[in-house]
């Protein structure tokens, strides 16, 4: 059992990363909390990949951060909110029924506050 709880978390990892890489380039895909996710799982399934992350020039900070504090920088806050608020708009005006983009829009504000009240990291 013990392999395959490793390879659920390896397989989790990777597809988490994967999200998080389409994310940079769909919007209202969000990159951060996936690459969040595949690190945490990657660390659990896969040390090579861990690793990879850690040393990335542009993730590793953000996950040691998280990793060691819960925390997350005051300029990724700021770019989250704004891509929420970015899509809040777009399904306003796409939706074909309001209820739905209240709904999405209403866990998103619940989302953007849980965000920014996270610590941000220390100097």
């Amino acid at each position: 059992m013990r392999g395959l709880t490793r390879i659920g978390w390896w397989l989790l990892a990777y597809a988490s990363l994967g999200l998080g890489f389409i994310g940079i380039f769909v919007p209202g895909l969000p990159t951060v909390p996936f690459v969040l996710l595949a690190a945490f799982a990657a660390a659990r399934g896969s040390q090579r990949l861990h690793a990879w992350l850690l040393a990335h020039p542009q993730f590793g900070p953000m996950i040691r951060d998280w990793e060691r504090e819960g925390a997350v920088s005051r300029r990724a806050k700021r770019l989250a909110i704004g891509m929420m608020a970015l899509c809040a708009v777009v399904m306003f005006l796409t939706a074909p029924k309001g209820w739905m983009a209240a709904t999405d829009t209403a866990i998103m504000a619940c989302v953007a506050l849980w965000l920014w009240r996270r610590p941000e990291p220390r100097q």
